[in-house]
């Protein structure tokens, strides 16, 4: 099913104007409403992401592995949700077959790279941090020279780059995934530091390691979860 992005704008103005009609309604009534239109959202994400990848460049087909399920809550409406994961289907179709080359050059699940790059820059290849980490996997200048990135804002050096790295703490921590991504968010110095070399030990010791990378190393792996439904 071809879906015209036209199409979507004029369904979601549509049930703007019918949830505003039942809100005499009662509250029921609205929720099953509000239901039965998430899932056929739903159903047409996952066929306007078939539909994206077979229009992406070089003929690269976006594989469903990208597209997370439609969630929302009462802080975030359904419509607004639903166009903010339309905006991520683009995005990671645009970068997938980056994405799904690094993976399998590096031996890195492409589901964790995607992650990675959503937590680091949210897809968005110009991000510059306040520490000065750029591009999509927010590579620091000093690790951008020692892995051969001459441009870090060119998302084909950057994943290339980035996955290499990330490849790179894998293997040095014997594939724990956690201890992995802390040292890809603090460093491997103070990791090493610390005496953390497997996921045990960093469930131990989460407490010593600042706050944005304890909340990092968490947000990744749910994100990587999300990435392989």
């Amino acid at each position: 099913m071809n879906i015209d992005p036209r199409t979507l704008k004029d369904l979601l103005q549509l049930q703007l104007l019918n949830k505003s009609s039942l809100l005499s309604s009662g509250a029921s009534s609205g929720m099953e409403d509000d239901s039965d239109f998430s899932d056929i959202l739903n159903s047409i994400l996952s066929s306007s992401a078939a539909t994206y990848g077979k229009q992406a460049a070089g003929g690269t087909t976006v594989s469903t592995n990208s597209v997370k399920p439609l969630s929302y809550t009462s802080a975030m409406p359904y419509e607004y949700a639903f166009m903010k994961q339309l905006s991520t289907v683009k995005q990671t179709g645009n970068l997938e077959s980056l994405i799904e080359n690094a993976s399998r050059q590096h031996g890195v699940q492409t589901s964790l790279v995607k992650a990675v790059i959503d937590k680091e820059s949210s897809f968005n290849s110009q991000a510059v941090s306040r520490s000065g980490a750029k591009g999509l996997m927010q590579l620091m200048d000093n690790t951008s020279r020692g892995l051969g990135v001459t441009n870090p804002f060119d998302p084909a050096q950057n994943i290339q780059g980035g996955t290499q790295y990330l490849s790179s703490l894998l293997k040095k921590y014997n594939g724990n995934r956690g201890v992995a991504l802390a040292a890809y968010n603090a460093g491997p110095g103070r990791i090493d530091r610390l005496g953390i070399t497997n996921d045990q030990e960093l469930k131990s010791k989460m407490h010593l390691l600042p706050s944005e990378t304890q909340a990092y190393v968490g947000k990744v792996l749910s994100l990587q979860r999300d990435y392989e439904v």
